[in-house]
């Protein structure tokens, strides 16, 4: 069973020029099957964790240790994370002028698997992924993200998640932008990975509303750099009702 385990992890970045520690000693266990809802207020840290688990030089990594099914997640590269199993869909996926969305997921598909698919198959696979999360096979064609809706850009995240298959899946924010439909779409691209149960998911969002379509097995609150309580959906619920306020003035963990 693929297991993600993050500890005691401290991440720094530069800014005004200073140094200023965003994460203060997360603990974290992510398994294959499970999925995991880290919620709290902006700032809080929940995308410098996304983004420092898979290696963005922005952040760094000052102690702590980061590992997938054993293995120093820290110590290898960008690439070598995504080729181990680790996936990030991103709050802003980023434009890719001159590649065009086909290209781009053979590649990357060719890339974790060690072999280029077989086209005919390949062709297959992507048509129906496409078909499932309505995307217009139109869009194969077009640029990475270029010119691409907030709804658009982040159904292709989820492409990208259903065909490359990782071990372990961070989706950061992935509901942030997204109309009902939208936000449906995707919801229902995640439930079919989770439901292979060969994917551990570890989803950042602000709000319940993508809740109600993907249902998390644990909830995480997440406040000034750590996780300050842990619970299951109900804590969701807790959250919805309540706001975070409890937990920003600190002191509170379960």
């Amino acid at each position: 069973m693929a297991t993600l385990e993050i500890r005691d992890l401290h991440v720094s970045v530069e800014a005004d020029n200073s140094t200023k520690e965003i994460l203060k000693g997360v603990d974290l266990t992510v398994k294959q099957g499970e999925t995991h809802a880290i919620m709290g207020p902006n700032g809080s840290g929940k995308s410098t964790l996304a983004y420092s688990i898979a290696g963005h030089p922005k952040y760094t990594i000052t102690s702590g240790t980061v590992t997938l099914d054993g293995e120093d997640v820290l110590e290898m590269s960008v690439d070598e994370r995504a080729r181990a199993g680790m996936f990030l869909a991103m709050q802003y996926p980023v434009e890719v002028p001159g590649v065009s969305v086909s290209n781009f997921l053979r590649t990357s598909a060719t890339a974790i698997r060690g072999e280029a698919p077989k086209l005919r198959t390949w062709v297959k696979e992507v048509k129906s992924a496409m078909e499932q999360l309505q995307m217009d096979p139109a869009f194969a064609e077009r640029n990475v993200n270029e010119g691409f809706s907030g709804g658009e850009k982040k159904r292709h995240e989820i492409l990208q998640l259903e065909l490359l298959k990782p071990k372990i899946a961070i989706l950061d924010e992935t509901d942030s932008g997204l109309d009902v439909d939208a936000l449906r779409q995707v919801s229902e691209g995640v439930n079919r990975v989770h439901a292979s149960g060969e994917v551990g998911t570890l989803l950042i969002t602000h709000y319940t509303r993508i809740l109600r379509y993907i249902k998390p097995d644990f909830v995480h609150v997440f406040a000034k750099g750590k996780i300050v309580a842990s619970g299951g959906p109900e804590l969701a619920d807790k959250l919805e009702a309540e706001g975070y306020e409890e937990y920003t003035k600190g002191g509170v963990t379960a």
